[in-house]
């Protein structure tokens, strides 16, 4: 029935909006603003109705939840960085079916997922800067789904990406795109130091690991990329736990998926974390479901099994 037509990692850097104003840094994300215009491009040609967001900055403490409001409108400040983020307007339509219908998909397989599709709730800042530069004439449809994740496994993140995509493809009426909307490091700059580290990455050490995995997806091997996630999430100070990329990743086929990412926005420095666009192309799955989290670990993380 419907179609998972694109799937990409994002960047959400507030220092976009920033860029956008008059100052000394008015046009020094404009690589990044570029990134996303051609991502909004390309889910225009692939007649991609909705876009699903899993949103690093949507902390969530109990279940995995959906926003599915039937339009999306207001004026946002981040509560972060409010000197970055300040009266930015923003308006989009929701997708409460849709929204609801993977809800239950999540559930089906063992994961409880919470739709809310009649709520005040707005959207973070992981959804609200590429809906921005995406979709500023409300074109598609949007879907927000936590991903800043407490107390959750990477596992079921994965599950819940493969739920989502066959709920896509099995019940759906419509061609859908995921984004993973976060880091790769999130180390910010220690306080005081954030302008020195304006476009720069905190350390060698993680800028080197971003590098490498980075590689790793441009080659597809995501065998490698998998086992190594949950302890590349924690010593790479990974963005809400690296739960976004977790979805993603388990909604194109887990360790078992080949596509080689195409990088749009080439890798930088944002108050010392690790930015990036890239596109993943959309394979086949195999059909089978990614196993759940076996036994909890002290440090919160949880190694995969592979399909």
């Amino acid at each position: 029935m419907g179609q998972l037509a694109l799937a990409a990692k994002i960047t959400h850097v507030p220092s976009m909006y920033l860029s956008e104003l008059e100052g000394p840094q008015k046009g020094f994300r404009q690589a990044a603003i570029d990134g996303h215009i051609e991502i909004g491009r390309r889910c225009r040609e692939l007649g991609v109705d909705t876009i699903v967001v899993f949103d690093t900055h949507w902390l969530v403490n109990a279940n995995y939840h959906i926003n599915c409001a039937p339009q999306f409108q207001g004026v946002y400040t981040s509560n972060e960085l409010p000197h970055f983020i300040s009266n930015l307007d923003y308006a989009f339509p929701g997708n409460p079916e849709l929204g609801q219908l993977l809800a239950k998909a999540c559930c089906a397989q063992g994961v409880e997922t919470l739709a809310h599709p009649a709520t005040t709730l707005a959207p973070e800042y992981g959804t609200l800067v590429p809906m921005r530069y995406m979709n500023a004439d409300q074109y598609f449809k949007v879907v927000s789904v936590s991903a800043l994740c407490q107390v959750h496994y990477l596992a079921d993140s994965a599950r819940l990406g493969w739920a989502m995509r066959r709920a896509i493809e099995e019940q759906y009426d419509g061609t859908v795109a995921f984004l993973a909307s976060g880091s790769l490091s999130h180390r910010f700059a220690q306080n005081g130091l954030a302008p020195e580290f304006a476009q720069k990455i905190w350390s060698p050490f993680l800028e080197t690991l971003d590098h490498r995995v980075i590689e790793m997806w441009q080659a597809g091997d995501w065998a490698t990329f998998c086992e190594m996630l949950p302890e590349y999430a924690a010593k790479g100070h990974g963005e809400g736990f690296m739960h976004d990329t977790a979805m993603l990743v388990g909604a194109l086929g887990w360790s078992e998926y080949a596509g080689q990412a195409e990088v749009v926005t080439p890798y930088f420095g944002a108050s010392g974390t690790g930015q990036i666009n890239a596109v993943f192309p959309v394979t086949p799955q195999t059909g089978r479901a990614i196993p759940a989290a076996q036994a909890s670990s002290a440090s919160g993380y949880q190694a995969f099994s592979r399909l």
